[in-house]
């Protein structure tokens, strides 16, 4: 079964709307971290497996690490 994630709607919230809570504020900044967070393990987790994939490439057949 696939996980279904929830999505995140982000509101442009300007001084002319009275949009001055800083708990929302502080909520929208965390997610957006974490967002970024997790885009960033992804690619450095990606990187990883490339390097591993390529040095396996290059072993000989026979060899065990």
């Amino acid at each position: 079964m696939a996980l279904k994630r929830d999505r995140i709607s982000i509101e442009v919230i300007g001084p002319e709307t009275g949009g001055n809570d800083p708990a929302r504020a502080d909520a929208a900044i965390r997610s957006l971290a974490r967002l970024i967070g997790r885009q960033i393990a992804r690619e450095q987790f990606g990187r990883k497996m490339a390097l591993e994939r390529k040095a396996q490439k290059k072993r000989p057949a026979g060899e065990d690490a």
